[in-house]
């Protein structure tokens, strides 16, 4: 067994020889602890059959443990300094494959032609915490077919992701990524194990996909305008939100009215009571009242 990448002293030890400064522009917080990383590794519950799929790999300090534990490792890295580092640090990992890209423009359903067998498919990543969603956002939205995500990333955006109706943290991005996914928080990730020290504690986020998504809409586009537009402004009520965004003409007023009646839902109300169903039958309700 190889020696930890993951303790202090050996992480030092890499920074050093390598030079390695970070940068604080890619939010670069490399994780300290072996044990952590064993956790995400069981929440994630991969086996010789899975392929994985890592963001910001760092020194790989998880990708080691990913590649231990996992049939393949496919691992994005956008900071041309650290390609050198992983290529010394992950030398005993013939399953391993790092791509020098940005994730954000990746063709992910191409890339992963790497894996040589077929078999589930997970994201497994401590995500910069300056770019969480969009990355969240991109595997969810691409062509791939992704089992399970199990994510570090703040706690708060966490708390956001997996929040009920009626709650301070339900929002857009709430019923975005519950839409496709089922999420539950796995363990909470004190600061003190990360050099360097982050402000806040972390979280893990397990989100597994749903057979089909959470509800039934005739336009998913629209689905997700009207999710949006109904937090613009969270202190308003719904139907303010609604004319904000959808217009406030008389043509639009009564689009709205008619819609929210088919649909039962009282427009005081304000956007962070109503479940991901009433938005659902809104949506489709909008739709089908479109002239």
């Amino acid at each position: 067994m190889n020696k930890d990448i993951a303790t202090p002293s050996r992480t030092r030890e890499i920074l050093q020889k390598h030079g390695f400064s970070f940068k604080k522009s890619l939010g670069q917080n490399f994780l300290t602890d072996p044990n952590i990383l064993q956790k995400i590794v069981a929440a994630a519950e991969i086996d010789e059959h899975t392929n994985v799929i890592e963001v910001g790999p760092g020194i790989g300090a998880l990708t080691e443990h990913l590649a231990r534990a996992a049939h393949q490792v496919l691992a994005f890295e956008i900071d041309d300094r650290l390609i050198p580092v992983l290529a010394d640090t992950l030398s005993p990992y013939d399953n391993v494959k790092v791509v020098h890209q940005d994730i954000l423009q990746v063709d992910l359903k191409k890339e992963t032609d790497y894996f040589d067998q077929s078999g589930p498919i997970k994201v497994v990543a401590n995500l910069p915490y300056y770019i969480t969603t969009p990355i969240m956002m991109h595997i969810l939205e691409s062509d791939l077919v992704v089992d399970e995500l199990v994510v570090m990333m703040q706690r708060e955006v966490a708390d956001r992701i997996s929040a009920k109706p009626g709650t301070k943290a339900y929002g857009s991005l709430s019923i975005a990524v519950q839409y496709y996914m089922e999420a539950t928080t796995a363990f909470i990730v004190p600061k003190t194990v990360f050099i360097p020290q982050p402000n806040v504690d972390s979280a893990i986020l397990r989100l597994v996909r749903r057979k089909t998504p959470a509800v039934a809409v005739t336009n998913e586009a629209e689905f997700f305008k009207l999710t949006k537009a109904s937090f613009i402004l969270r202190r308003k009520t719904l139907w303010n939100n609604l004319l904000n965004s959808y217009g406030k003409d008389d043509a639009a007023k009564k689009w709205l009215e008619s819609s929210l009646q088919q649909a039962e839902i009282d427009p005081k109300r304000r956007g962070e009571t109503l479940s991901l169903e009433e938005f659902a039958r809104l949506s489709n309700a909008l739709e089908a009242n479109k002239k």
